[in-house]
């Protein structure tokens, strides 16, 4: 797994790993393929089955069955990881996080969802601690955005702050995760535009147009 994230598709590299595509593939050449092992990578994380990576990806079960098991082939330490957290959890009725934050299953636990806690919870800690650092070291955090930060920086001072804030994000990743530091990537977006997931268009533009009246009123 550490080889395939290293070298900056990890996606392509599991498909190479297990056999399923040629050594010299591409994205361009095997874009569909690549798309099936992505969705296996993301459907392992929280344990799903055969059935819901069948729906995910369209295809039939025969399908789904193949991808997750040249993941469980190719990846045995990870699954190996993954059923000793399970185990843990189950046993001690706790799983933690490299700072101390617990999840206690409870009398009716999930195993996927306790599969999932360590990768969710750890990339909690990350943005935490990522948080912290930047502050700390001059950085105005407006919000998190899931994985990511948005940050505010005067137009002078753009690219300093924004490899301040990449530097503490991979500080926090090799802290958290025993010395491996995580890749990161930005989008720069300058006055006068404005930051947009493009999920959001629809909303933003609905409520501009809700607002329009409002504002028209007070004038």
């Amino acid at each position: 797994m550490l080889e395939a994230y290293g070298t900056g598709d990890v996606y392509m590299a599991f498909a190479k790993q297990a056999g399923a595509i040629p050594t010299d593939a591409t994205r361009e050449t095997h874009e569909a393929q690549r798309e099936q092992f992505k969705q296996c990578i993301l459907a392992t994380q929280y344990g799903q089955g055969e059935n819901g990576l069948a729906q995910r990806i369209g295809r039939p079960r025969a399908v789904a069955r193949e991808l997750l098991q040249f993941h469980q082939q190719t990846y045995r330490t990870f699954w190996r990881w993954s059923d000793a957290a399970l185990d843990h959890a189950m046993l001690t009725g706790s799983l933690n996080t490299a700072f101390g934050w617990t999840v206690h299953p409870g009398g009716d636990p999930n195993p996927r969802s306790l599969r999932n806690f360590p990768m969710q919870a750890n990339g909690a800690e990350m943005m935490r601690l990522a948080a912290c650092l930047g502050t700390e070291r001059g950085i105005e955090i407006c919000a998190p955005v899931h994985d990511a930060f948005l940050i505010c920086a005067p137009v002078n001072r753009l690219s300093d702050d924004i490899a301040v804030m990449r530097g503490a994000m991979a500080e926090a990743s090799r802290i958290v995760l025993d010395g491996l530091e995580l890749r990161t990537d930005c989008k720069i977006v300058r006055y006068p535009d404005r930051y947009m997931d493009k999920r959001g268009h629809v909303m933003w533009h609905r409520v501009l147009e809700l607002l329009q009246p409002a504002e028209r009123k007070t004038v």
